[in-house]
């Protein structure tokens, strides 16, 4: 099987020659903003959509790519189509646009953005006990950035909250994805997306003021509604997570998640709970591939 090949300031590439210098801004202080789609059965899932978010980052933060949306959608959409033939059997791939401000000793000094379309193969077989068994969660002490700081509106790498968000649930359970709360001690966002919980048949999850606007979460807010699943936003506290019926994670690569502890503490009575269910199925419908029979067939023991 060939390398899978991107798109890197204008030339399709094979993936292992995307190399950013070390005086890249991406690099040296983050300047950089991404946003990510995969592929369900080869096909791309609301490019565009995401695209539309991309550049809203994009222009917040004053990056010039020297591409339009439909240019992207376009480039992206040639990235899939020049790899599939190296997709894994029966499997999907993750693609990343991200944009950096180039080289520069200051943020006005930067000059020829680093533009790329990067595919990475989607490690079906390390999902597939996590939907099957759950996930772990633990909630650090480390918080995610305030709003006044940067806007969780914003995809960006500037993430070194989330490293030592990882570091500290790792010493309590190699295992955890964490989940971080934000300056008031509210529930946030997990380091790689949002966060759900189920209380009494009512799905409840943190408000967008300190939380990515996930495209997956939309999604959710979507389907909850057609399935006639009553949802909230509130205020969440770690109190409301530990005594759940039911807590999940979403994000655009592993789609809905089920989490079977949290800080140590068990979650209901069943992993996944049927809310839970209803909704990977519902997932599943919408994007045309059962996507956790598909990370199952990936599975040594199914």
């Amino acid at each position: 099987m060939s390398e899978l090949i991107a798109y890197f300031n204008g030339e399709f590439v094979p993936e292992s020659q995307c190399l950013i210098h070390a005086t890249d801004r991406g690099f040296r202080t983050s300047d950089v903003v991404y946003d990510l789609q995969r592929t369900f059965g080869g096909k791309l899932y609301r490019l565009r959509e995401h695209l539309q978010r991309f550049e809203r980052s994009l222009k917040f933060t004053r990056l010039e790519p020297g591409l339009d949306i439909d240019q992207l959608e376009t480039l992206t959409n040639e990235v899939v189509d020049r790899n599939r033939d190296n997709l894994h059997p029966g499997g999907d791939i993750s693609i990343t646009q991200f944009v950096t401000r180039g080289k520069g000793a200051t943020v006005t000094q930067a000059t020829n953005p680093t533009v790329c379309i990067m595919p990475q193969h989607i490690d079906l077989a390390a999902l597939a006990p996590l939907y099957r068994d759950g996930i772990h969660v633990v909630i650090p002490r480390t918080r995610a950035y305030t709003v006044e700081s940067l806007d969780p509106k914003v995809k960006h790498y500037s993430r070194m909250n989330f490293v030592l968000a990882s570091l500290e649930a790792a010493d309590i359970d190699p295992d955890a994805y964490p989940v971080v709360l934000d300056a008031d001690g509210n529930i946030a966002e997990h380091i790689a997306g949002n966060f759900y919980i189920v209380t009494d048949g009512v799905l409840r999850m943190p408000g967008d003021r300190s939380v990515l606007q996930g495209d997956t979460r939309r999604a959710i807010f979507q389907m909850a509604a057609q399935l006639g699943i009553p949802t909230v936003e509130e205020d969440l506290q770690p109190y409301d997570a530990y005594t759940a019926d039911e807590v999940f994670l979403t994000n655009t690569t592993y789609c809905i998640l089920p989490a079977s502890r949290i800080d140590n503490r068990a979650v209901g009575n069943e992993t996944p709970g049927p809310i839970t269910r209803q909704l990977q199925s519902a997932w599943s419908e919408m994007v045309g591939i059962d996507f956790v029979d598909q990370a199952m067939n990936y599975s040594p023991t199914g």
